[in-house]
């Protein structure tokens, strides 16, 4: 996938250290965002977040405090002498964000999902010279993230950064959102120099997992993460389950191990290089193993429509899917690590074998 010739600048390192993004889901009163940002202050973090307009699936549930909250949020910034960072949806909020001297702002799933939306707030943005985040929509579309980026980037803003929330699926899981890693490390190889924060309170759901899900994110090399946090969390008036307190958010992030993204141990590198050519062999196998198996799907192809016989054959392939979840406990690997290639392998030969049938027909055979 081509993508635009960009200028993105790296704007959130702090040394080696990631970015650290916290705050209450939703700004309720000014003395719950005063107590709650004074309380993240104190675990060493100088830029907050919160919530002035929240968008819910149905109305009748906090909807956010609007435009007073940006008054709120001032106060804090003057008091603490912290950044802060919100969500805009439209352009209105980013007239009203820029006026109360809001640092940072991000454009949430909902919006980026909208291409309409996300060009709106790019057209707003023309001239103002401030980070702007994009989290990924809310469904696994990577063009439709980097549709986003671009179009905020058009508008000349440079210091760019993702964030990566998870994403919805009809799967149960877990997760309040599907991770599916590949996403922002695919994402990242086309824009390298493009911080990425993430979001363990929305991928989790549930402040029992932001720990783990916070490593996982460091350990791929993120940039930052942004963690919810309130000072009475299971009181508070949105996302009550994912939000921690200032105290645990502090735990948290003493406990998390910040990794070097390279080594200059010499012992290091050259095992390195050793086991990564050991992969590079198998790989090769692999993809001639691969090769050898289409072969045979064409033949397969050939051979059913010499007989008339449909291409997908159901039985089979509950076959297939049942034997290799059964080879993959046997070898100790992930059975939906399996199931998703075996698909992927399965789609490329129902792709051949049509590719095959109407080139047969055309040829009137």
């Amino acid at each position: 996938m081509e993508v635009n010739n960009i200028k993105i600048d790296n704007w959130i390192k702090d040394g080696d250290r990631p970015l650290v993004i916290a705050g209450p889901c939703s700004a309720e009163s000014e003395e719950q965002l005063m107590e709650t940002c004074r309380g993240v202050k104190e675990q060493g973090i100088n830029v907050m977040r919160a919530g002035v307009w929240k968008p819910r699936t149905r109305p009748g549930t906090f909807e956010g405090i609007g435009e007073e909250a940006l008054t709120w949020i001032e106060n804090v910034k003057a008091e603490l002498g912290v950044k802060f960072a919100i969500e805009v949806a439209m352009p209105q909020h980013v007239e009203l964000a820029l006026k109360h001297n809001i640092d940072i702002l991000w454009i949430g799933a909902r919006s980026t999902v909208n291409p309409f939306t996300v060009q709106e707030i790019a057209d707003s943005l023309k001239g103002v010279d401030v980070p702007v985040m994009i989290k990924n929509p809310i469904n696994p579309d990577l063009a439709l993230w980097i549709g986003a980026i671009e179009r905020i980037a058009n508008a000349g803003i440079t210091k760019l950064g993702a964030i990566h929330r998870g994403f919805s699926s009809h799967q149960k899981t877990k997760y309040r959102n599907i991770p599916m890693w590949q996403y922002p490390i695919d994402l990242k190889s086309k824009f390298p120099n493009m911080p990425i924060i993430g979001d363990p309170s929305h991928i989790g759901g549930s402040r029992d997992m932001i720990f783990d899900i916070s490593q996982k994110s460091l350990d791929l090399n993120y940039d930052g993460l942004m963690i919810e946090t309130h000072r009475d969390p299971d009181n508070a008036l949105s996302d009550a389950k994912q939000q921690v307190t200032p105290e645990r958010l502090g735990e948290i992030l003493t406990n998390l191990k910040i990794r070097t993204s390279t080594s200059d141990d010499a012992l290091f590198i050259n095992h390195l290089e050793e086991l990564r050519d050991k992969i590079d062999n198998i790989d090769r196998e692999i993809v001639e193993s691969i090769a050898a198996r289409m072969r045979v799907v064409e033949k397969i192809g050939e051979y059913k429509k010499e007989n008339n016989v449909t291409i997908f054959q159901l039985k089979r392939w509950n076959n297939v899917a049942s034997t290799r979840a059964d080879w993959a406990k046997s070898f100790d690997l992930s059975e939906d690590f399996l199931e998703d290639l075996y698909k992927s392998i399965h789609s490329e030969s129902i792709k051949i074998q049509t590719e095959i049938m109407n080139k047969l027909t055309e040829n009137g055979k």
